[in-house]
């Protein structure tokens, strides 16, 4: 193939400019949403069960087929944003969650909230993957750690912003206005999305060279406009092809080892954890008020944590702001499995909160930085998908392994479930896990790594 355009250097080399920006905010909407929506489900379920629209069971149940479709949306998208682009892709996944969404607003039944919430799934698993994949391979390798990072601040404010409409919409008017957000949101960034362009990396990688030559002088001349004078040019580089079959070969093998503990790992915490908090609250003993007025304020720390993410991810690189923050996670995770929410509520929300800023620098790194830059542009999609595909298999079954902890050995043995993974995602991203930070993807691609 030939590497005339010489995509990948020319689009770092370029000033940041309004051009990044609009492609962050159209991104970054659509993850928002995505946020949204796999954050609305702790709210809603509280709720159900309280009213007896659902059980505990089926709770459960609504969990794990979430995840199922999640799964099964993570590794459709990467074979499909590897071989019909990215653009493609992020508007078909956003189209498929915001109907769903809507659809879910209307279900008469639990089972019918629940065939919806899996057709949600496999939307917010295409988003996940091909929403930062994309961003990745557009901005400069100077500060990718702080867009992407900043990436999963929008996502993770789904957190938050849920919680808060779950407190003052739920206890009023239900759980089906939070669908109904979720579903209008969606179409309007869908509708928005189609100004989004192709990405010039993936176009040349697919020898698609006119096109990208074509797409790239757009954006230089639209960069150089709007954001001032270009650098000089750049030499042309020739990375090193890799096929599928690499994946499955040294070193991108470890590559992929890696990125799917951590994917594991930070979905089992977030879903097997942070998702259960109203639930938690209910147990030791609060309303459901009282409850989602807890979560709204230990949702707030989440912002606090992707925050130092972003800072973290540049200045002290990839690999130590994950082990650093996998050390926070389990000792403030110990101290908070020994303090009670009815008994202890200033020790619950101050150590409670440490707990989810040291998850959430995590959810910024892992998802929106680390595991996208692990693999080269003719596979990233491919590789990303599967690592998030084995992420969302193992929080398939996360929510019932949590109910049975949860009923038999409350939030101690939660917790420890967490420590545990945690010990084995510090031991592989320390031996195998490599530093991106302020590198090129395409110095990343090299086989010699």
């Amino acid at each position: 193939m030939t590497t005339s355009v010489n995509a990948g250097a020319r689009l770092d080399r370029l000033p940041v400019s309004p051009f990044h920006y609009r492609i962050f905010w159209l991104v970054g909407a659509g993850m928002f949403f995505d946020g949204y929506d796999l954050y609305v489900a702790g709210g809603v379920l509280a709720s159900t069960i309280q009213t007896k629209f659902s059980t505990l069971p089926q709770n459960l149940q609504f969990l794990s087929l979430t995840f199922v479709g999640m799964t099964l949306g993570s590794l459709i998208t990467g074979f499909v944003g590897d071989k019909y682009g990215r653009r493609f892709t992020y508007q078909v996944n956003l189209l498929v969650f915001g109907l769903a969404s809507l659809a879910a607003a209307f279900a008469q039944d639990m089972p019918q909230l629940i065939a919806c919430r899996f057709v949600q799934g496999l939307g917010l698993g295409a988003e996940i993957v091909v929403g930062y994949s994309t961003l990745t391979e557009f901005v400069p390798p100077s500060s990718r750690g702080r867009w992407l990072a900043f990436m999963a601040f929008l996502t993770v404010c789904g957190f938050p912003v849920t919680a808060s409409l779950g407190y003052l919409i739920i206890p009023t008017w239900g759980w089906r206005p939070m669908f109904v957000i979720a579903a209008i949101g969606s179409l309007i960034v869908w509708y928005l999305r189609k100004n989004l362009p192709e990405s010039p990396r993936w176009l040349e990688a697919q020898g698609r060279t006119e096109e990208a030559g074509a797409l790239m002088q757009a954006i230089e001349k639209d960069v150089a406009t709007t954001g001032g004078a270009l650098p000089a040019a750049v030499a042309s580089t020739a990375p090193a092809q890799l096929t599928g079959a690499d994946m499955f070969r040294p070193p991108i093998l470890q590559r992929l080892l890696v990125g799917s503990w951590v994917l594991i790992t930070i979905n089992t915490l977030i879903f097997g954890f942070v998702i259960f908090l109203p639930q938690f609250f209910l147990r030791q003993g609060l309303t459901i008020a009282n409850s989602l007025g807890y979560t709204v304020v230990l949702a707030a720390a989440s912002l606090v944590g992707c925050a130092c993410g972003a800072v973290l991810s540049d200045s002290i690189g990839r690999r130590w702001s994950i082990i650093g923050a996998s050390i926070l996670t389990i000792v403030a995770g110990w101290f908070y499995a020994h303090f009670n929410a009815a008994s202890d509520p200033a020790l619950v929300l101050s150590v409670g909160a440490v707990l989810i800023i040291a998850i959430y620098i995590q959810t910024a790194l892992l998802f929106g930085v680390y595991t996208p830059e692990l693999f080269p542009t003719e596979i990233r999609l491919r590789a990303n998908g599967i690592c998030n595909t084995l992420g969302r298999a193992a929080t398939v079954v996360s929510p019932f392994v949590v109910g049975h902890l949860m009923v038999n050995s409350g939030l101690p043995g939660v917790v420890g479930l967490m420590i545990a993974l945690l010990l084995v995602q510090i031991v592989a991203v320390y031996f195998w896990g490599v530093e991106p930070a302020r590198r090129s993807l395409e110095g990343l691609d090299s086989k010699t790594a």
